[in-house]
This record gives C-alpha cells, sequence and structure tokens, in this order.
C-alpha cells in the first residue's frame, strides 16, 4: 500500500510540475477576461466599488471614459497571459492593475474592514489577488531571460 501511494504522490507532483505554468496562465486569464467583460457589458457587482475610489483618487475624466477603459485593460491582461511572448507586458500590466485594485484596503476601510483584520466581502475580494500574484510569479519564473546586449 505504501508503495501505491508513493507512486501516486510522484505522479501527482509531476503532473503538477508539467502543468504549472498552464494553470497559472490559464487562471489569470479566466479571473481577469471574466471580471473585465462583466465590467464592460455594466453586470459587474465591483461597479458601485470602482466608483467611489475613482472618486476619492483619480476623478480627472469621466467615469465611464475611465472605467470602460479600465475594464479593457482587464480583458487585455487575461489575454496577455495566455499568449506566449507577452508575459513581460503581461505582468507590468498586473502589476499597474493590482496597484489600483489594493487601494480601497487604504481609501475606503468602511467598506472594506468590519473590523481590524476582518474583511469585508469586498475586502476578502482584494485581498485574494495574493493569489493572482502568486500565479503571475509562476509564469514569470518560466520567461526566459533576454540576452543583455553589449
Amino acid at each position: 500500500m505504501q508503495e501505491l501511494v508513493q507512486k501516486f504522490d510522484v505522479r501527482i507532483i509531476e503532473f503538477f510540475r508539467r502543468r504549472e505554468v498552464t494553470i497559472s496562465r490559464i487562471a489569470i486569464f479566466v479571473v481577469y477576461f471574466w471580471f473585465g467583460l462583466l465590467k464592460l457589458i455594466g453586470m459587474s457587482p465591483a461597479t458601485p466599488l470602482v466608483q467611489i475610489l475613482f472618486e476619492k483618487t483619480i476623478n480627472f475624466m469621466p467615469f465611464g471614459t475611465f472605467y470602460t477603459l479600465f475594464s479593457f485593460l482587464e480583458v487585455v491582461i487575461g489575454v496577455f497571459f495566455l499568449v506566449r511572448g507577452l508575459e513581460r507586458i503581461a505582468i507590468v500590466l498586473l502589476g499597474f492593475h493590482l496597484a489600483t485594485t489594493i487601494l480601497p484596503l487604504f481609501f475606503m476601510p468602511q467598506l472594506t474592514w468590519q473590523v481590524f483584520l476582518v474583511p469585508t466581502l469586498e475586502g476578502q475580494y482584494i485581498i485574494k489577488n495574493i493569489l493572482i500574484i502568486a500565479c503571475a510569479v509562476v509564469v514569470g519564473s518560466r520567461i526566459t531571460p533576454k540576452s543583455s546586449v553589449n
């Protein structure tokens, strides 16, 4: 029995190692494409949160314009994670996007925290982005470094 468990253990670990980047790419694609598309078609439950944050921070263009661009950016990030060769761009865009999406934790604590260290549903939605960062690290760790030009 122990030998059977050990063989299964080896096989599952080998499977994970062969698929980690592909699964990470697909996971990021699904989240970003889906949520971005929901924003583009006006069906995202995150719209009020984005609008309040927009009013507290950016507010230098019409919200509709910003929201459309922001939504499209999410779709693009998702697609770029699927396309080999666009990972670097996807990771840079992801960094920008995540830097903005974490802001409600600081600028809107009444909406993101029940009490210290107890997030609301919105706060949990934001904090889970740590998983997206982890997937991006997996993808980024397999990018071939560019040769230095002398």
